[in-house]
C-alpha cells in the first residue's frame, strides 16, 4: 500500500519570534508554509530587545521558571516542557550563536545582539523554502474562509489549510504590535481579554523640577518594596512622568493590580538596601554637623545627586537632620504610584487570547484550523529571558498543533479557515 503525502500550505501571519518559531517547526513537517508581515523587515522587536544584550532565557529551575507565568502556568507549563530553556539554548547554538550563562542566571548570546541569529533564523527559514514576505497585511477572511492579505502588489484572497497567528500584543505600536486585531476576533466569537501594561513604568506625583532635571538619570544599587508585598534588588531610572526600570518592572504586575484596587500603590525605595538602619545613622553622625544635607549624605552615604534629591521629593519637603530619623527615610523612601504609564511605552502587554478560547493545541475553539502563539494570548512573565522564552515556546506549540490538525484530518480533506 503506498503512503498518502500531502503538502498544506500554512499561514503564518506575524514575523515576530513566535511566528517565525512556528513557520520553523511547520517547515520541518513538509508543509508549505508563508509568513506575512506587515513591517518592512522581520523581527523587529527581537532587533530592539537585543540593543542591551539579548536575553535568550534564564537558567533557574524548571518549577521556578514556570511560577514566573503566574495564572498562566497550567498552559504556559505545556509549552516549556516541549520547548525548555536548555532547548534554547541548543537550538541558539545550533545558528551558530554559542551561549554563556551570567552571574544573574540569565542566558545571552556571546555576540550579546540579536542581528546575528535573526540573519542566521531567518536564512535558514528561507533555505528550508518558507516564504517570508514583507510589507504584506492581514486583512482577515472573505465569506468564503480565504485569507485576505494586502501587498505591494495589491489584495489578494489565499485558500490556505490552516493559520498560525502570531500578531504580538499592544504596545511598541511602531514595530507593528498594535493590537488591532483584537476587534477582528472578537467579533468572530474568540474571548479576547482586555490589554494592561507589563513591565511598565508607573505616573508618580513628583513635581516638575524633580522630574524636569533627573528624567533619564538611573537610581542604581536600590531596594524597591510594595507595601505590605514584595521586595526586589536592581535599578531603577526616573522618567519625565515618574519611574520604570528593572527592579520597577519586576513588581509591575503586583502595582497595576493594586492600583487598580486602590487608586495607587505605596512603594518604598531604599537607598543603601546593603546597610541596615543602625550603620547608615552612625555612618550619617560622623560627618561634622555645619555640612550641609547633600555633602553628609554624599560623604556618608555616597548618595549620588539623584538619591539626595528623590529623599526630598518622597518626603515631600526638606529630609530630617537626626541621624537616626535621615537613616530611616534613607531606607524607605515613601512613592506614591498613580497609574502605570502609557500601554505602546510597556515593554509587553498583559490581556489577550483568553485560555479558554484555545485547546490544548492552541487552536481557537471558534476558528477551527486557526492558531495562536506569542504575545497574542493572556500571559505575562517578567524581563530576564521569561518573555522570549514564551514567545518561541508557544509559536512552536502553535506549529505543532497546526501540524498535529492537519495530520489528523481526512486524506486530502483540510477544513478551511473560517
Amino acid at each position: 500500500m503506498t503512503e498518502f503525502v500531502f503538502r498544506p500550505h500554512v499561514a503564518v501571519i506575524g514575523g515576530g519570534p513566535a511566528g517565525l518559531a512556528a513557520a520553523e517547526i511547520l517547515s520541518a513537517h513538509g508543509c508549505g508554509v508563508s509568513v506575512v508581515e506587515q513591517m518592512p523587515t522581520m523581527g523587529r522587536k527581537l532587533l530592539i530587545a537585543g540593543r542591551g544584550g539579548l536575553n535568550l532565557t534564564h537558567s533557574e529551575p524548571a518549577e521556578a521558571f514556570a511560577a514566573r507565568y503566574g495564572a498562566a502556568r497550567p498552559m504556559m507549563e505545556r509549552a516549556l516542557r516541549a520547548f525548555a530553556p536548555r532547548d534554547m539554548v541548543q537550538w541558539a547554538e545550533g545558528l551558530g550563536q554559542p551561549c554563556f550563562t551570567g552571574s544573574s542566571g540569565r542566558v545571552f548570546p556571546r555576540a550579546m545582539k540579536a542581528s546575528p541569529l535573526l540573519r542566521a533564523w531567518l536564512a535558514r527559514l528561507a533555505a528550508a523554502g518558507v516564504r517570508l514576505l514583507t510589507r504584506h497585511r492581514w486583512d482577515g477572511w472573505d465569506a468564503d474562509g480565504r485569507l485576505l492579505v494586502s501587498g505591494p502588489g495589491g489584495p489578494a484572497s489565499w485558500r490556505v489549510n490552516a493559520t498560525v497567528l502570531a500578531l504580538g500584543g499592544a504596545s511598541w505600536a511602531r514595530l507593528g504590535a498594535d493590537g488591532a486585531w483584537r476587534a477582528r476576533l472578537l467579533g468572530l466569537g474568540v474571548d479576547v481579554s482586555p490589554f494592561a501594561p507589563a513591565n511598565c513604568g508607573f505616573v508618580t506625583g513628583w513635581r516638575a523640577p524633580f522630574t524636569t532635571r533627573f528624567a533619564g538619570t538611573p537610581l542604581r544599587g536600590i531596594a524597591l518594596t510594595l507595601d505590605g508585598g514584595d521586595t526586589v534588588r536592581g535599578e531603577a531610572v526616573v522618567t519625565g512622568a515618574g519611574i520604570e526600570g528593572g527592579a520597577v518592572y519586576a513588581l509591575s504586575a503586583a502595582i497595576r493590580d493594586r492600583i487598580a484596587r486602590d487608586g495607587h500603590a505605596l512603594v518604598h525605595v531604599d537607598l543603601r538596601p546593603a546597610l541596615d538602619v543602625t550603620e547608615i545613622a552612625t555612618r550619617i553622625a560622623r560627618v561634622r554637623s555645619r555640612e550641609s544635607l547633600s555633602n553628609t549624605l554624599r560623604k556618608a552615604l555616597r548618595l549620588s545627586p539623584v538619591a539626595i534629591a528623590l529623599l526630598r521629593e518622597g518626603d515631600g519637603g526638606p529630609p530630617p537632620r537626626d541621624p537616626a530619623a535621615l537613616a530611616r527615610l534613607v531606607k524607605a523612601v515613601p512613592v506614591v504610584l498613580r497609574a502605570p504609564a502609557a500601554l505602546d511605552r510597556a515593554i509587553s502587554v498583559a490581556g489577550g487570547i483568553a485560555w479558554p478560547a484555545l485547546d490544548e493545541h492552541f487552536m481557537l475553539r471558534a476558528l477551527p484550523g486557526v492558531f495562536a502563539a506569542g504575545e497574542m494570548l493572556d500571559w505575562e512573565a517578567p524581563t530576564g529571558g521569561y518573555l522570549l522564552q514564551g514567545c518561541i515556546a508557544t509559536g512552536r506549540m502553535a506549529g505543532q498543533g497546526a501540524w498535529e490538525w492537519l495530520r489528523d484530518s481526512q486524506r486530502g480533506r483540510y477544513p478551511s479557515a473560517p
